[in-house]
């Protein structure tokens, strides 16, 4: 066991939790930000403005979704070279062959065709063919074989969670707004699991209250001590910078998580606002406006995920905007604002505790 766990380490091959499940997740939804997300606000820039080079752009952008979460994955485990350009093949691969789940089957599969190009990777003389062989051909092999069932599973779980929201909008809606912004605040990626699930329509609206209520919250929850550099860097940025407070002092995390379970069922039950733009969106809250562009953009031009769950483009009224502004920005900067003041008032949160 010595001797494999020093090869291991050799090749820097480390199997846990935070290399898969928080590196590798998160650079993920940036492969994903990267090509998907940008591909589709282009798109919609395209279709709405007859401008056909947005529409050639986002097109060319669109395809490169499974490549580039695949070398982004790579990047996250540190691979070399060529293991890292041979995951393009993975991803495309993968994520072809994924369906409306491949993220997921992306995500498993490059990581395991990553690690085993690195245990390969110039342990012969024949480096330059042994090193992309073995990876690309574990890696579409293995997309073949585990791709179509990832694929799925991750659908039948979001229709499982989409079907439920619609069922039940106000329970749902504070379920799967608080446990999306929970996962947007930890050092894991909520979009990347928005995106593996294809969550849209109801519970992506629900996710996107989630998110907004974490994102703004925190920021103007902080303003005090942050000032405007806080509330850019979290509101416009991530609430994830607060994960050092929140060990510290779990109990700041509080005002966030139940504004969240506020404006999660009013989102689904009163505005029944909807994130039918590219899942992804659903997980990204107001980080770069990803959030609320993703609701316009699926306002519009539905995405392929939305179509399927038969989503269809419409004509936003002002109740429609009023909602997403109210979903996004104003109500979570004044329930958090409110309840830290309270949390503050009782002792909870002390001046300083969120201090970035």
């Amino acid at each position: 066991m010595s001797g494999i766990g020093a090869f291991l380490k050799r090749k820097d091959i480390e199997i846990s939790l935070k290399r898969y499940g928080i590196d590798a997740l998160g650079a993920m939804a940036q492969g994903l930000f990267c090509s998907l997300l940008i591909g589709t606000i282009l798109n919609t820039l395209g279709s709405q403005t007859g401008v056909e080079i947005f529409s050639t752009v986002g097109g060319y952008a669109n395809a490169m979704s499974g490549p580039a979460m695949a070398v982004a994955i790579g990047w996250a485990l540190k691979c070399p070279p060529l293991v890292l350009f041979s995951l393009t093949a993975v991803g495309w691969a993968s994520n072809e062959l994924g369906g409306a789940g491949g993220p997921l089957a992306v995500l498993v599969v490059a990581i395991i065709a990553a690690e085993l190009g690195k245990a390969v990777s110039k342990e012969t003389p024949i480096d330059i063919l042994v090193t992309p062989l073995v990876t690309i051909f574990a890696g579409v092999a293995l997309a073949a074989l585990i791709a179509p069932p990832i694929g799925s599973a991750a659908n039948a779980v979001g229709e499982v969670i989409r079907l439920s929201t619609e069922l039940q909008p106000f329970l749902m809606g504070i379920v799967v707004s608080a446990l999306v912004g929970i996962a947007l605040t930890l050092p894991i990626s909520s979009a990347a699991i928005c995106a593996a699930l294809q969550l849209t329509g109801l519970a992506g609206g629900a996710a996107v209250a989630g998110c907004c209520a974490n994102m703004v919250g925190f920021a103007v929850m902080s303003f005090r001590e942050n000032r405007w550099g806080g509330l850019v860097s979290q509101g416009l940025g991530t609430s994830m910078l607060q994960m050092g407070n929140i060990v510290r002092n779990p109990k700041i995390w509080i005002p966030a998580i139940v504004t969240s379970m506020i404006t999660g069922p009013i989102a689904t039950c009163v505005f029944k606002l909807e994130m039918n733009g590219a899942p992804i969106n659903s997980g990204m809250g107001t980080c770069g406006l990803c959030g609320p562009i993703g609701v316009w953009t699926g306002w519009l031009e539905p995405s392929s995920q939305a179509l399927a769950n038969g989503a269809a483009a419409i004509d936003p009224g002002w109740f429609d905007y009023l909602g997403l502004v109210l979903i996004c920005f104003v109500l979570p900067a004044v329930i958090c604002w409110a309840l830290g003041l309270v949390c503050r008032r009782i002792g909870w949160i002390k001046e300083g505790d969120l201090k970035l």
